[in-house]
């Protein structure tokens, strides 16, 4: 089929004509009028109709203000004030899901006509129906085929005939195409006299089709009259006017026909069984009307389609529950609640199951589905020491706690049989508890318990009555725990494999059990827990002695390090030494100056005074330089794992911050001292204190400025110092030292003088 005319449109185009279609005054059938004068068919018109649906869902059509001379896309003027209304038809604009209300159902069968993915269009695509009548607009295709070959395509006019080159008309109107078909034939014959004897045939079939004209009346969304396909059904036309109104009916809907009523059509017979017997193809002409709904009624709570529903006279309660899909699984299916509308007020009834065939809702009707209560009219349950516990329901073979025991496949080998409980509800909602000896009742010694509903039977086993059994192992294993699982006849050697094994430091010959001191247990009355020591050997042999040491529940065994096993420690020499990188820890007497040593000495080019010693990342204030040469100082530390020896090059520079009016770095000067290089940054600030400055030098050392008497001694500059002087801690005031000591003696002076008056 060939490709239509508004598939080949772009969006702009479409929205184009949206635009300049509502700034018209023309009604809906004349805009489709002017489209099909100007070659659009009727296909073309719905697939419009679509295209500006799907434009509006995805963002709204946009208002145009173009120049009131415009023309739309297919040159029809459309430059008169726009009329909403008929456009609204047009685009159908109100095709939304329907969405329910917060505690507010939906009439039945709104949502066929609400769904904008719905599309109610005739099938242009199948073979001619059977009984289809052509009319005036309908165009048919002639085919010769054989001796003669020739191809016609015949518009049926409007006064009901096609003509044929120069034949005489052939009167079609009102006749169905296999009538058409026998007329056109025989007029064929005169021009093609072997026609269909003597090797040439004709092929008459239908083409394009025509439009008709059908009106939707009474409470339609959109009444009107639509221009529609010739193959137009009863459904496609109360898609296009919205279905059903608000007050509009699903099950009173007629088709008249030269004034008299040819269908009345029934939704629901589609909506519940897909049956299409009232969906009729239309004529032209034809009016559809859709009555005011009668009577209704309304389904809420557990069925499968809650909704408002039309009921007839002759429909029962029944039949309304097979309209709502019946009882969802969770439903309360003894009976309905039913609130009827009485003349003054509201009235309750409660319908049971065996009443559904009988009853007759009446308008205003509102039934109620409840669920179920969440509750169990014969369940009991075993919990504990029994091979299948669960839930179980009281019938013939479960009536008492001896044949639910059975039922659960017996008692297990380590169920505490001493006693059980039973869990019981009382007939007032309170909760009991009843015992029983398990042994007894097992062994026919006590009477059985008869059960009730809701009973839950507890039967514990030995292990959950008692502290969790686990044994610890530390010290040279590969894999250490304090809680690995206890089991009878564990032995040392065992533990050890449960952890891993020996580590490479372990010393199997000792070995301690600590023990927990029991009742009973001959020990002294001061004695804490118990110890033992053991021997084993390499690969996990005790000896025939020690072999008789069972663990027992809580026992923590201690595998001791062999005592000079230790792991490599190592330290590290970086900077300018000959040979830098890392140092293991030969004895333990070793020291700094020996790391300096086996470096290989300090090269050319470091500066001793500048080497930093670090301990755990923090540096230690030493002078690697004196240790050098005096290595018996205290200074000299004991070498330690992860120590650090850092010698640097020898710095050019001396650093200086704080209450200076410049701080900076300068190049460093041996005939400098340390007011020399004050002034080298500009001298101090006026909330500078002098007398607290200090020099921390390359090394980590600090050195401060000391006074004596009057005078401020500084310290020695040397390489890669950085001097600090600490700034003033402010009062608050904003005063100098000179202001604060004239305040001072002006207060001074007045206490005086008010003291010399009060005397007087």
């Amino acid at each position: 089929m060939a490709q239509s005319r508004v598939d080949q449109l772009t969006d702009d185009q479409v929205q184009q004509f949206f635009d300049r279609a509502q700034r018209s005054g023309l009604t809906e059938s004349q805009i489709e009028q002017m489209a099909i004068s100007q070659g659009y068919s009727q296909i073309d018109i719905v697939k419009m109709r679509e295209r500006l649906a799907k434009l509006q869902s995805s963002g709204g059509a946009k208002r145009s203000s173009g120049g009131a001379n415009s023309k739309n896309f297919d040159g029809i003027d459309t430059t008169k004030t726009g009329v909403r209304k008929q456009l609204g038809k047009l685009s159908i604009k109100d095709e939304s899901p329907v969405k329910e209300d917060a505690g507010k159902s939906i009439v039945f069968g709104a949502s066929l006509f609400k769904n904008p993915a719905q599309i109610f269009e005739p099938n242009l695509q199948i073979a001619t129906p059977k009984g289809y009548q052509l009319g005036p607009g309908d165009e048919l295709n002639v085919v010769i085929y054989g001796n003669s070959q020739e191809t016609f395509k015949l518009k049926v006019s409007p006064e009901g005939t096609v003509q044929i080159n120069n034949l005489a008309p052939v009167f079609v109107s009102g006749l169905s195409i296999e009538d058409a078909r026998e007329r056109i034939t025989a007029r064929l014959r005169r021009e093609y006299s072997g026609l269909g004897v003597s090797g040439s045939y004709a092929q008459i079939t239908l083409g394009n089709i025509r439009s008709i004209k059908v009106t939707v009346t009474g409470e339609a969304t959109r009444p009107g009259t639509y221009t529609v396909s010739s193959f137009a059904s009863v459904f496609n036309a109360l898609y296009l006017a919205g279905g059903p109104s608000e007050n509009g009916s699903y099950r009173q809907i007629t088709v008249v026909r030269d004034n008299k009523v040819v269908r009345t059509v029934d939704l629901y017979d589609f909506l519940l069984r897909a049956d299409e017997k009232d969906n009729i193809r239309l004529r032209d002409q034809d009016v559809i009307r859709i009555a005011d709904y009668g009577d209704r009624v309304e389904f809420v709570g557990q069925v499968k389609r809650p909704a408002i529903y039309e009921i007839k006279p002759t429909e029962t309660l029944k039949t309304l529950l097979g309209f709502a899909g019946g009882f969802t699984d969770k439903a309360y299916r003894f009976g309905i609640t039913l609130r009827r509308n009485t003349e003054k007020e509201l009235r309750l009834a409660n319908v049971t199951q065996a009443e559904f065939a009988d009853f007759v809702p009446q308008a205003g009707d509102r039934y109620t589905v409840g669920s179920i209560i969440s509750r169990y009219e014969n369940r009991v349950q075993i919990t504990g020491a029994v091979y299948r516990p669960g839930e179980y329901a009281i019938e013939a073979g479960t009536k008492t706690v001896k044949e639910l025991i059975a039922q659960a496949e017996g008692l297990r080998e380590d169920a505490f049989r001493a006693r059980g409980i039973i869990f019981r509800q009382r007939d007032d909602l309170e909760n009991e508890q009843v015992a029983f000896d398990v042994a007894q009742l097992m062994g026919g010694q006590a009477d059985d318990i008869p059960l009730k509903r809701l009973d839950s039977v507890s039967i514990k086993s030995v292990k959950e009555l008692r502290e969790r059994y686990t044994v610890g192992i530390s010290g040279a294993v590969n894999e250490p725990s304090d809680t690995l699982e206890y089991a009878s006849n564990m032995s040392v050697a065992d533990l050890i494999i449960m952890a891993g094994g020996f580590s490479d430091a372990a010393s199997p010959s000792k070995i301690e059990i600590s023990r927990r001191i029991r009742s009973g247990s001959t020990v002294g009355e001061n004695q804490k827990a118990q110890i033992i020591e053991l021997g084993i050997s390499a690969d996990l042999k005790l000896s025939p002695q020690d072999a008789s040491y069972v663990l027992q529940p809580f026992d923590i065994v201690y595998v001791r390090t062999t005592p000079r096993y230790e792991v490599q420690r190592q330290v590290t020499a970086l900077g300018e030494v000959k040979y830098p990188g890392s140092y293991t820890i030969e004895t333990k007497a070793e020291r700094i100056s020996n790391l300096i040593a086996r470096a290989g000495s300090p090269t050319e080019e470091a500066y001793l005074h500048g080497a930093r010693f670090l301990r755990k990342g923090q540096s230690v204030g030493i002078d690697i330089a004196s240790i050098i040469t005096n290595p018996t100082q205290p200074a000299n530390l004991l070498l330690e794992s992860g120590d650090t020896l850092l010698v640097p090059k020898k710095s050019e520079t001396v650093k200086l911050v704080g209450g200076l009016l410049n701080p900076n770095s300068v190049a460093f000067e041996p005939t400098y001292k340390f007011q020399d290089y004050i002034a080298r940054a500009g001298g101090y600030t006026d909330n500078a204190r002098r007398s607290k400055a200090f020099i921390t030098y390359a090394n980590g050392l600090t050195d401060r400025t000391r006074k004596f008497l009057f005078f401020n001694i500084n310290p020695k500059v040397e390489p890669g110092s950085t001097i600090f002087v600490p700034f003033k801690i402010s009062d608050g005031s904003g005063l100098t030292t000179g202001e604060k000591i004239s305040i001072f003696s002006t207060l001074t002076t007045l206490l005086i003088v008010t003291a010399s008056l009060l005397r007087k």
